[in-house]
This record gives structure tokens, C-alpha cells and sequence, in this order.
């Protein structure tokens, strides 16, 4: 007899850590192991901001999963609905090619999008933040604005070029602004042609505190340094409309600006959307064991799960970090091999470890185990846990020699020409897979229906 099929949707922190921690659990006899996931690397995306502002190259944060895993078979598509009667996954491989993956056992971790809102024009002119061709892109674009306004006659034009708006005072935005800022200020020595003091970047939230989650003290001290460094930041603020020139913002700001970055914070995957299971807030319920309440066999992990956080209280559900989804992902693999056996399973509990930011240079701050730092201890602590979170050698060794080659030579503020001919917006880079109505998945999960 074949052994029971686990599969794993997501090649994210959380569906990549299950799948590693499945392959120590379960001996080869025990039970097969896929993963589906529409790369072939593990993105890590908290040094993503890095990869735009050139520190890093962009293989230095894709985590080959070649190298993370031996013997899960990797299935490379998209997940494009779930059948969780017939227990199917139907998947949009990279051939395009609709091809569906039976499971007994199956946990879903597809992880999230960008958030979006109906802003009129943003998702045709905003720029995103979460793939590795955004940032290539954003690096080659921010680029792009300094060498027109070097060119440019037209002071107005020098001015919109020179204008920069990033939406999204959480981790992403704040850490994407930081690092831009300092290549663009960096790059004005080389552009003779350009005032410095004309590169204008704004960083905009409508919530009331940057960074929420580091506290006041923390968050007070980010602000602090980033308008130091002459970052302007607008709390209580968003954007009402934006186009090909301006940007027009809640408090009637009409910015001139050619660059906007949307970093607003994310929302689940639409795959959860697709299934016959109850959600909150658009993230698939479960229970502190994580598994999907009335489905055998079936759990969820990492921005796609409501995860309870018994420490907080009051229904709350756990944030969508990468500490989060890496312990979860942990957790579920054990508790999946509890439930092929027959043992009980285990709930999830969350031990914060801190949060770090780095704001570029000698810029950071972070509360490992709950004690604030700032400046060289805090970018000491940031850089230790990324070496510590990266999972493989040469992952390793990539992202450290990148850090040194960049400290001692700087920046030669090329453009690669990655999309330089096509559209790199939210609309482009960031659209769905076309997600299967549940009649339409039954035609590839259940063809006895259409015979019928």
C-alpha cells in the first residue's frame, strides 16, 4: 500500500519550516511529502527593502528549497482552489497548465497579498513591495527618477522626479523608505547636476504611531531618527487619489510626484476566499491545534490562519510575522504527525522573541526578550537575527558578503533593466490567479459530476 499523502500549500516561512520539520518526523514508509509552491526558493522577505536599495542581490534572499529540502517533492504552481470534501488541490502550474494534487492530510499556508484599497488610480500607478521583481524593479525605477531630473530642463519636472510617497507605516514601509532614502542621498554625490536637499521622501500611515507593535518608545525613537535624516513622516494621513503626476492626499496635500510606494499592510491569500470553511476577517478559522474545525486532517498555518493567541486574550489571533508562521509551521508539522499516528496533538503557544527594524547604516532599533536598544546594539542585534533566521550556508555567506562588499565600496547606482519595458504596477505584478468557483473546481476534482 502507498503511504498517506501529506500535502503542503505555500512556500512561505510557514509552509517551508512544516515541510522541513514534517521531513525529520516521518520516516519515507510513513508518509509522502509535497509541497506545492509557485517558486522554486523560499523568499525572505524581511531584508526585501535591502535587495531595493541595492545592498543585496536579489539571489542572496531567495532560499533555494534544492538546498533546504531532500525529500519532498516540490509541485511548482500556484494553488488555485481545494476541494476539501474529495480532498483534492487543484494547482495552476508554471506551464500553465491546470493539474490537481489528492492528499490525505493537507495544511494550507499560502501566505498573503498586499492590501489594497478602491483608491481611484492606485492600483494602476502604486508600486508594491512583496516579490523580489518588485524590488528589482523599485531599485531600477528610484534610479531611473534621479537620472530624468539630472536631464531634465523643466524645474516642475526635476520636482516630481525628485518626490518620493510610501504609503505604510509598519515594518515594510518603514524599512523601504529608510534604505531608499539613503541610496538616493547617497547617489546625489554622483549626480553634479542635482540639489540633494530637492530629494523629497514622504512616509505616510493612517494610523496614528509608526510601528505600533514596538511600543511607543521604540516607535517615538524610529520617527525620531527618520525625520532627522529629513524623512517626512504624516501620521493620521493616506491617499485619496493618485495619477500619473501627483499624488492627492486625505489632508488635501497635492504632491507632484512620479513615485508612489504602497506597503499598507497585507491581507490572506484569496485562496482562502475559495473554500467552503469559516473565516475572520477573510483568514481561515482554526483551533489552537491549528487544524480546520470539521475537516479531518486539515490545518492552517501563517497569514492565511486565525490562529488563537491564548496570551493575548479576548479572541485575539496571532499577527501575521515570520515568527509567527516559522513556530506554527513547527508546530503543525507535529501536530500532523500526531494525527497520522493516532497521538493527541499539541496547541500553539507564542513566546515573542522582540522585534527588529534596521533604518540603514548604524540606524536600528529592536527589543530582544523585551529590552529596547537603538543605534550599533540594535543593528548588531537586527543583523545577528537575520543570520540566525536564513536557513542555509550559502544563503548565509551571500547576504554577509553582500553587507561587507557594500560598506567598503558603496553603490554603483546602475540600472539593471529588469520590466524596463513593462508595467510593474500592484495590477501587474500582483494580480491573482484566476481562483476556481466551486463549480468550476468540481469539473477537475469530482468528473463524475459532469459525466452525470
Amino acid at each position: 500500500m502507498e503511504p498517506p499523502r501529506v500535502l503542503v500549500v505555500g512556500g512561505g516561512f510557514a509552509g517551508v519550516e512544516c515541510v522541513r520539520r514534517l521531513e525529520r518526523l516521518l520516516a519515507p514508509d510513513e508518509a509522502s511529502i509535497t509541497l506545492v509552491a509557485p517558486r522554486n526558493y523560499q523568499l525572505y522577505l524581511p531584508l526585501l527593502p535591502q535587495v531595493a536599495a541595492g545592498m543585496l542581490t536579489p539571489q542572496s534572499v531567495a532560499v533555494s528549497l534544492r538546498r533546504l529540502l531532500h525529500r519532498t517533492r516540490v509541485a511548482p504552481g500556484a494553488a488555485i482552489g481545494v476541494d476539501l470534501e474529495a480532498k483534492v488541490c487543484v494547482v495552476r502550474a508554471i506551464t500553465d497548465e491546470i493539474v490537481t494534487e489528492p492528499y490525505d492530510y493537507l495544511v494550507l499556508a499560502p501566505g498573503s497579498v498586499t492590501r489594497t484599497f478602491d483608491i481611484p488610480g492606485l492600483a494602476e500607478q502604486a508600486l508594491g513591495m512583496k516579490t523580489l521583481a518588485e524590488a528589482a524593479y523599485l531599485r531600477d525605477h528610484v534610479i531611473a527618477q534621479l537620472d530624468i531630473a539630472a536631464a531634465a530642463p523643466d524645474h516642475e519636472e526635476k520636482e516630481a522626479r525628485l518626490q518620493f510617497v510610501a504609503v505604510g507605516g509598519g515594518y515594510s514601509g518603514t524599512e523601504t523608505v529608510a534604505a531608499l532614502h539613503r541610496l538616493t542621498s547617497a547617489a546625489a554625490e554622483r549626480y553634479p547636476q542635482l540639489d540633494p536637499h530637492a530629494i523629497k521622501w514622504h512616509l505616510i500611515d493612517i494610523a496614528h504611531k509608526l510601528m505600533p507593535e514596538l511600543g511607543d518608545e521604540l516607535g517615538e525613537k524610529a520617527m525620531n531618527l527618520l525625520q532627522r535624516r529629513g524623512i517626512n513622516v504624516s501620521l493620521g494621513v493616506s491617499v485619496a487619489e493618485v495619477d500619473e503626476k501627483t499624488v492627492r492626499l486625505t489632508d488635501h496635500r497635492v504632491l507632484p510626484c512620479r513615485t508612489l510606494i504602497w506597503t499598507a499592510g497585507v491581507q490572506p491569500s484569496p485562496l482562502i476566499g475559495t473554500l467552503d470553511a469559516e473565516t475572520v476577517r477573510g483568514r481561515l478559522r482554526v483551533t489552537e491545534y491549528m487544524d480546520v474545525p470539521g475537516y479531518h486532517g486539515v490545518f492552517a498555518v501563517g497569514d492565511a490562519a486565525a490562529v488563537p493567541d491564548p496570551g493575548k486574550g479576548d479572541g485575539a489571533v496571532c499577527p501575521p510575522t515570520a515568527q509567527h508562521a516559522q513556530r506554527q509551521g513547527r508546530v503543525v508539522a507535529r501536530n500532523v504527525a500526531a494525527t497520522l499516528r493516532g497521538h493527541p496533538m499539541e496547541p500553539y503557544r507564542h513566546r515573542a522573541m522582540g522585534l527588529v527594524v534596521d533604518l540603514g547604516g548604524a540606524d536600528a532599533v529592536a527589543n530582544p526578550l523585551g529590552v529596547p536598544l537603538k543605534g550599533l546594539p540594535a543593528q548588531a542585534v537586527t543583523r545577528g537575527y537575520h543570520m540566525l533566521a536564513l536557513h542555509t550556508p550559502v544563503a548565509k555567506t551571500r547576504v554577509l558578503t553582500n553587507w561587507l562588499l557594500n560598506a567598503t565600496s558603496g553603490d554603483d547606482y546602475v540600472r539593471m533593466g529588469f520590466l524596463a519595458n513593462q508595467p510593474a504596477t500592484l495590477r501587474e505584478l500582483e494580480h491573482t490567479d484566476a481562483y476556481l468557483s466551486k463549480d468550476r473546481m468540481h469539473s477537475f476534482t469530482r468528473p463524475s459530476d459532469v459525466a452525470r
